[in-house]
């Protein structure tokens, strides 16, 4: 899993998708059920942290997989949405280990 870059991209997918799900437990329950206002400072520091390396590692698996736009921008909107990252996993994988079905 860990080959350079579409391994460690693979790999903070799934920890930006978990630490996105994690947030919003936080944002809504702890913060909004709870009342407290500073439940959501360390979980987001983290999952801004995770989500800043994946954007990064995102721009270089873009150049040099050679990925269109469009591949690179689907991958980024699975970031945005919870629980997509863990459904883009097996299209990764399949790509990282040499199948056509990234692209």
């Amino acid at each position: 899993m860990f080959q350079y870059p579409l391994g460690f991209l693979r790999l903070f997918s799934l920890l930006d998708g978990l630490s996105f799900i994690i947030l919003l437990y936080f944002s809504l329950y702890e913060k909004m059920i709870l009342g407290d206002e500073t439940a959501v400072s360390i979980p987001g520091r983290i999952h801004g942290g995770i989500f800043t390396v994946f954007v990064i590692l995102l721009c270089i698996a873009m150049v040099m997989r050679k990925w269109p736009i469009k591949r690179a921008a689907l991958v980024f909107v699975c970031s945005l949405i919870p629980f997509a990252p863990f459904f883009l996993e097996p299209n990764l994988k399949a790509e990282q280990n040499g199948s056509k079905a990234g692209n």
